[in-house]
């Protein structure tokens, strides 16, 4: 489970929940629509909706020993949430629409497993799109560099 602790050692779990925190911490880079407005709302629909529908249902292809036949049902549920994803991006640039927001990172980030589960999105033509305008940004190319998945 994700948990960000802060100075004063309050933990904060859940990815959805962080992302939000911190796009928060600088609302002027308008990572995610302000509190109270229906785009935050659908903004927490798409972080449930990865988080839930998508980050979870990686966890079955990262367990050692988990069964053949167990991976593959994680892999056509994946499958079908990220046909679902795919399509919400039909059009966009970002999930929300033009603008970069803290769902786009955290779809980046978890979409990145699929490399190291082996999991094919050649089929997602609006994913990998929106995973390159996202892998192209410097804050991300400089996290990645830091966490040793970039050179």
């Amino acid at each position: 489970m994700p948990v960000l602790e802060l100075d004063d050692g309050t933990r904060l779990a859940e990815g959805a929940a962080i992302v939000q925190y911190i796009a928060d911490l600088a609302p002027e880079k308008k990572l995610a629509p302000p509190n109270g407005t229906l785009d935050r709302y659908k903004l927490q629909s798409l972080l449930h909706f990865i988080s839930t529908e998508i980050h979870k249902n990686f966890a079955p292809l990262f367990k050692p020993g988990m069964p053949p036949e167990v991976q593959q049902m994680a892999k056509d549920g994946l499958a079908n949430r990220l046909q679902w994803i795919d399509g919400q991006l039909a059009g966009k640039q970002y999930l929300m629409g033009d603008q970069f927001t803290v769902a786009d990172s955290y779809l980046f980030n978890v979409t990145n497993w699929a490399a190291f589960v082996k999991l094919d999105l050649s089929p997602y033509a609006n994913i990998n799109a929106l995973r390159e305008r996202v892998a192209a940004r410097p804050a991300v190319q400089q996290a990645m560099k830091a966490e040793g998945l970039m050179k």
